[in-house]
């Protein structure tokens, strides 16, 4: 991969601070319920998340993949998962960690740990896939940090996948096949990120060019890893709006409160 393994843990500590920034009293458009789920992935249980809207219809699938610090640390990615919920998505927040016994990546193991969590986010695509209300044929990536590296990995072989999100995430050098094929993909980075360096965005730009994938990319002026004030609205309503667009038939809102930042 294109950074260093420490770079790719410190962002925990940014994130606590950005996510504070980020806690605000918006009410969701509409009540959102929470199912706790689990699936079987290289012989161990991965438990998820399930966030939805009441109701029968079938809806697009997101599988939204946490960064390095884990799902112990930093809140803010379930609030993310419920306002992307409230706008009319199924979401399953992934905890791929389980797969390899872990609250938080240990930068010691990430680079042999890389593979076994692509193993358990194909996997997941298979539950949500599968998941009661969902539409297997409009599924998503919404990934954060380390887990926007695993989201372009596997989305560059999977066809299931229909959209991607990544959010200051890493070129996965080495886990993207010289053949494969991107799905549609947007990229939001901070022009300032001292964990992810933004060559990294302009790097991802290039391969969209290469395999000539829909696309779109914003880099945030003075932004580290994590999006603060402004910043933090446009790119949720930029994730919302490729959202919508890429998986037609969801009725996506820009009036929530800012998806999540992590390590």
């Amino acid at each position: 991969m294109s950074i260093t393994r420490r770079n790719l843990l410190i962002g925990a500590a940014l994130a606590a601070s950005s996510a504070a920034h980020a806690q605000q009293d918006k009410p969701n458009a509409m009540p959102v319920t929470i199912q706790r789920n689990s699936f079987r992935s290289g012989g161990k249980a991965i438990a998820v998340e399930t966030f939805q809207t009441p109701g029968s219809a079938s809806r697009p699938a997101i599988l939204m993949l946490h960064g390095a610090d884990g799902l112990s640390y930093n809140t803010q990615y379930r609030e993310g998962a419920r306002d992307v919920a409230a706008a009319g998505y199924q979401v399953h927040l992934v905890h791929y960690l389980d797969r390899t016994g872990e609250r938080r990546a240990s930068f010691g193991t990430l680079f042999q740990n890389f593979m076994p969590w692509m193993g358990t986010v194909q996997d997941a695509l298979a539950f949500a896939s599968g998941h009661p209300g969902a539409d297997p044929m409009r599924v998503g990536i919404i990934g954060i940090s380390l887990g926007a590296a695993l989201g372009l990995a596997v989305a560059s072989t999977d066809p299931r996948v229909k959209a991607l999100v990544n959010y200051f995430g890493p070129l996965p050098q080495g886990a993207i096949a010289t053949t494969s094929k991107l799905p549609p993909t947007l990229v939001l980075h901070g022009s300032a990120d001292p964990i992810v360096p933004v060559a990294n965005a302009y790097a991802i730009e290039a391969l969209l060019r290469q395999q000539s994938v829909p696309h779109e990319i914003k880099v945030y002026p003075g932004q580290g890893h994590g999006f603060r004030g402004p910043a933090e609205d446009d790119a949720t309503a930029r994730s919302l709006d490729f959202l919508q667009r890429h998986l037609a038939g969801a009725g996506a809102s820009t009036g929530s409160r800012a998806l999540p930042v992590g390590g």
